[in-house]
């Protein structure tokens, strides 16, 4: 009797949440909450073993975390190309319109919502995992923190759930919650948040969960991510609909609009409201509706073709210059940032805007103590875009460009048709150096955990690493490494495993690791298909190089010029002489693999081989993976639990093979 008493005050309370945290429509007096909710806490404390995982009492206690692990997304969470104005929106929507070949597009417009995107995971409706977007790829667990957030349901209001669903969403906080967070922290003389979207982040990544409870934390849904044993609807905002029904907070605020110009009305309206809303927005989010034609257009590098956000005007303020610091970026860039009296600007407060480069400078013609317009482009980056003459002080002095690096002092350059300006010091330049080395340990490049940013300042300040391959010696100054700030036993060991497995590598993360300019991850990728042996690649002119796909003359100009140079040559050597290493291929060209040409979708739960790891060795052998399936798609590689993605291939007659097939594949063209 007492224990279905239990699951009826569960069951009550949940209601009483959803209503008062989802739905903004309370229904019962807060006291009431608290009686109910004191009543099962009493029932619980007397039988621990029928406390049920959707019981209100769950969602804050647990221990506090020692770190965050990182989970793949099972789909990656894309970033969306973005249009400024109405002629950029209807170019969209006219692209669009072409690929498709018809005359009229439905879309789906939302806010969009300035918090932390988040992926919510259930499984047969129950939450079991709460991960960050991250990179795209893969995030951090923070499922004990998430379980604080009242708008999060932790069982999905249904008795017929889908086996997996992952829920996207974006964690945010209420402007009255941020105003109210200030004021507790100036009475207790703690340090504020710059800004709600600050405040959420920091708030959503608290080792102790019982501080996350404490914030007024939101979370709004935006999207399905992924789902198995369940058939999705054929609109993306009718899925919004059902999300709602089960239980998560959408935006009131969506709307579907026809055509370019109805997202330009769209637009105009919320461009009207957005300062009366109760949350920060920086602009606006138009999808494909029809989930069909979203898969008919798929994806372009980082982002969905079916897609985009538009930014609301920057705002602009005016403050004084009270000087100009250089600094020197990996690649020797000089980029000149002006030092502003402090200003609050695009929700944050700005001391510091590029000025892009001497051109710039001279185009502006801003002086020291000018008045100036800062503009923060996107929301996000300040920048100087304006000098207001008529304010121009007495003592406004020239901006005096350096005549050498200011770090290292050593000559700089300036390449004929570019406007920026470099020095020449190389990895002799400390602060080239600094940047080169996060960048060469970076996750895509030499994938060295646990040297971070501060810990290689320090390394280069105390001048233990001058080049890429003092990294592969810090294990002969273990001693040094204890010694220094955050660097005990275990973080020390831990790094040098880190360094020591590191060596073994890949040839293209090796070649990107080295920071040639203009090579990125493609480019590195493209070079070490062509030319299979380093000694191949250093010593090919610039002739051969542009024979590489994807790589033009001013790309094949950097490349040469890289490997020319003695230090860059020397450092190289150093690298192999420590022990790194890669697997070598033969030289094969993308028209000759086995699969070049063909699209393949990989899809539920795999035994033998991760899903990324089948994905990689597709690719390697010149196959297009992409993460939806359409009529363009050539096969389905279907483990268990493959869901949707599975009926869609039957229904448009994609061929299918399972875990054992694509093993057999793979087998077949040498890649296991």
């Amino acid at each position: 009797m007492m224990h279905q008493q239990m699951l009826d005050m569960i069951q009550q309370l949940n209601d009483y949440s959803y209503a008062y945290h989802v739905k903004d429509a309370p229904i019962v007096p807060d006291a009431e909450y608290d009686r109910i909710y004191r009543q099962l806490q009493e029932i619980e404390t007397k039988h621990p073993n029928w406390i049920q995982p959707d019981s209100p009492t769950q969602r804050v206690g647990e221990k506090p975390d020692s770190g965050f692990a990182n989970v793949a997304h099972t789909v990656p969470m894309l970033s969306l190309d973005n249009a400024f104005d109405n002629e950029s929106l209807s170019d969209f929507d006219q692209r669009i319109r072409k690929l498709l070949k018809v005359d009229h597009i439905t879309y789906c417009c939302e806010p969009k919502l300035d918090g932390l995107a988040i992926s919510l995971r259930y499984e047969e409706g129950r939450l079991v995992r709460g991960v960050t977007r991250g990179d795209g790829l893969s995030g951090e667990d923070i499922t004990s923190n998430i379980k604080t957030i009242y708008s999060v349901p932790m069982k999905l209001r249904t008795s017929t759930p889908p086996a997996v669903l992952e829920v996207r969403g974006e964690i945010y906080m209420p402007k009255e919650g941020f105003e109210k967070l200030n004021a507790l922290a100036v009475e207790q003389g703690e340090k504020t948040f710059v800004n709600p979207r600050n405040a959420a982040a920091g708030s959503l990544r608290q080792l102790d969960p019982k501080i996350t409870a404490k914030r007024p934390l939101v979370m709004c849904a935006y999207s399905i991510g992924y789902v198995e044993g369940w058939d999705q609807p054929k609109s993306h905002y009718e899925g919004l609909l059902q999300l709602s029904e089960w239980g998560f907070r959408i935006n009131d605020l969506m709307a579907k609009a026809e055509g370019a110009q109805g997202c330009i009305d769209y637009y105009e309206m919320l461009n009207e409201k957005r300062v009366d809303l109760s949350y920060d927005i920086d602009g606006i989010v138009y999808k494909v509706d029809q989930i069909a034609l979203q898969n008919q257009l798929g994806f372009i590098a980082r982002a969905p073709r079916w897609a985009i956000a538009r930014k609301f005007p920057a705002q602009e303020e005016m403050t004084r210059v009270l000087g100009v610091d250089f600094q020197v970026g990996r690649t020797g860039a000089i980029t000149p940032v002006a030092r502003l009296e402090p200003v609050f600007v695009g929700g944050v407060t700005v001391s510091n805007a590029t000025l892009h480069n001497k051109d710039e400078i001279a185009r502006l013609g801003v002086k020291i103590n000018d008045f100036v317009v800062v503009h923060r482009a996107g929301d996000v980056i300040p920048k100087v875009v304006q000098v207001v003459l008529d304010k121009r002080p007495d003592n406004a002095t020239d901006v005096i460009f350096p005549e050498a690096c200011p770090v290292c002092g050593s000559d700089l350059e300036q390449v004929e048709g570019e406007a920026v300006i470099r020095c020449t010091g190389g990895l002799v330049c400390g602060a080239q150096l600094k940047e080169s080395l996060k960048h060469f340990v970076s996750r895509k490049a030499m994938d060295i955990d646990g040297l971070g940013d501060k810990l290689i300042e320090q390394l280069v300040d105390q001048e233990l690493v001058k080049t890429p391959v003092d990294i592969f010696t810090l294990a002969e100054k273990k001693d040094t490494l204890l010694s220094m700030e955050r660097m005990g036993q275990k973080s020390v060991e831990k790094l040098l495993a880190s360094i020591e497995a590191a060596k073994n590598t890949q040839f293209n993360r090796f070649i990107y690791a080295l920071g040639i300019r203009e090579v990125g991850e493609a480019t590195a990728r493209a070079l070490t298909s062509y030319f299979t042996e380093l000694n191949d690649l250093m010593a090919a002119d610039q002739e051969a190089l542009v024979e590489v796909e994807d790589v033009g003359p001013i790309v094949a100009q950097h490349v040469h010029v890289f490997f020319e140079q003695e230090l860059n040559r020397e450092t190289i050597k150093g690298l192999l002489e420590a022990g790194v290493v890669w697997q070598k291929k033969q030289q094969i060209f993308a028209d000759e693999l086995p699969l070049s040409g063909k699209t393949y979708v990989v899809t539920g739960s795999l035994t033998q081989f991760s899903r990324d790891q089948v994905k990689d060795k597709l690719q390697a052998l010149g196959a297009k993976v992409s993460g939806s399936v359409s009529a363009k798609t050539d096969c389905l590689v279907a483990g268990e639990k493959a869901g949707s993605k599975l009926t869609k291939a039957q229904s448009l007659d994609v061929p299918i093979i399972d875990e054992e097939g694509v093993i057999a594949l793979l087998n077949q063209h040498g890649a296991i």
